[in-house]
């Protein structure tokens, strides 16, 4: 949680350089200790993987991607890079981190990192099968191929060394919420929401144990944002019609409520996971981008941004994936937006997020 100050602070010298683009706002290196990040997860951190798959969930057209380099879409479900390629440029690793699905990488993409995320896809497999998406435990399987396919390359014991040199960033939960337990009433008749939230936990637990298993030693966990502040969510939670879905546009505090206790659940759970990891010589940490984004979402003019209750794509409020396609209007700069469609962040919110919530935690990860 970051004091006002040092949030006033931030956003003055952010503002200062806001003639920068945001994609070429680069931080300093720091030390090559890290053979790759490897990425798992949801829509936040998918950067393709859907594009192979017969499903709807997919940001693989315009205007998806169109602040990415060479302006094309790459199946991030943003304008142009997302917090984990922010992560990896600071790492010195690639400015970018390609989908694990593409059949066109490198042995050179493939050592420094993949995404094996998969948009709309949660902890629980139910919510997966929701969406017809990758399952965390596909997931986990597609790692498990990685490594053979780097180990023929390079050798058994050095990808060993490579796996375990290396840093998995995880991003995922959001839709176990949004899109299966809030919105439909299957895990209602098995769950309460505390019930609920202690099964996903398990189930991170029980990835996390796999992960282990197959050498990973670093590991950075993000938490929820306050996803009751989402565009879509607000739309779909009003309680009027008309003008009052445009201009009521509160964030659903109850939502909130519940994304904060889970993440007092989830940086408790990982507590324990950490001394796992560190008994063989690892670590792990929780990366907490709640204050942060609730600050944006609540505060956007002192981060330079002019709207936070739409997205730039559409009306901004139920826009996303097939909704926001090349037909459909978009806003002239997206940098004024802290939301591209009616649920995902805009380049410049992943890059705050980056500077606020991500960076303090990958550098105390290094140092060990």
């Amino acid at each position: 949680m970051f004091p006002a100050m040092a949030y006033t602070l931030l956003s003055l010298s952010l503002l200062l350089a806001s003639t920068i683009s945001v994609t070429k706002a680069q931080t300093t290196p720091i030390n090559g200790s890290a053979s790759a990040l490897l990425v798992f997860g949801d829509s936040t951190v998918d950067a393709g993987n859907n594009n192979y798959l017969f499903t709807t969930f997919k940001g693989n057209f315009p205007p998806y991607g169109r602040d990415f380099k060479g302006h094309r879409p790459t199946g991030r479900f943003t304008n142009g890079r997302l917090g984990s390629d922010f992560v990896a440029s600071y790492l010195g690793l690639k400015d970018d981190v390609p989908a694990y699905l593409d059949p066109t990488l490198s042995l050179e993409d493939l050592l420094t990192g993949v995404s094996f995320a998969s948009a709309g896809t949660g902890l629980d497999t139910l919510t997966a099968q929701i969406n017809d998406v990758i399952p965390v435990s596909t997931q986990l399987d597609y790692f498990r191929e990685y490594i053979d396919r780097i180990g023929a390359a390079i050798g058994r014991r050095e990808a060993e060394e490579h796996i375990r040199r290396a840093i998995v960033f995880i991003s995922i939960g959001t839709n176990d919420f949004i899109v299966n337990y809030l919105a439909l009433p299957f895990r209602k008749q098995t769950f309460t929401v505390g019930q609920y939230q202690d099964f996903l936990l398990m189930k991170q637990g029980e990835f996390l144990q796999g992960l282990r298993s197959l050498g990973v030693r670093r590991v950075a966990v993000v938490g929820l944002t306050p996803f009751g502040c989402i565009p879509l969510v607000i739309t779909l939670n009003s309680n009027g019609s008309g003008e009052n879905i445009i201009d009521d546009r509160r964030c659903v505090e109850s939502y909130n409520a519940l994304s904060r206790d889970y993440n007092h659940k989830l940086q408790r759970a990982l507590s324990v996971q950490h001394q796992r990891f560190a008994q063989l010589g690892g670590g792990l940490v929780f990366m907490d981008v709640y204050q942060a984004t609730y600050d944006i979402f609540n505060h956007p003019a002192k981060f330079g941004f002019e709207e936070s209750r739409r997205g730039c794509c559409g009306t901004g409020l139920v826009e996303g994936a097939f909704l926001c396609n090349p037909t459909t209007p978009v806003c002239p700069d997206a940098s004024k937006f802290v939301f591209f469609d009616s649920v995902h962040g805009t380049e410049k919110v992943y890059y705050l997020t980056f500077i606020y919530s991500l960076r303090g935690p990958i550098d105390r990860l290094l140092r060990g």
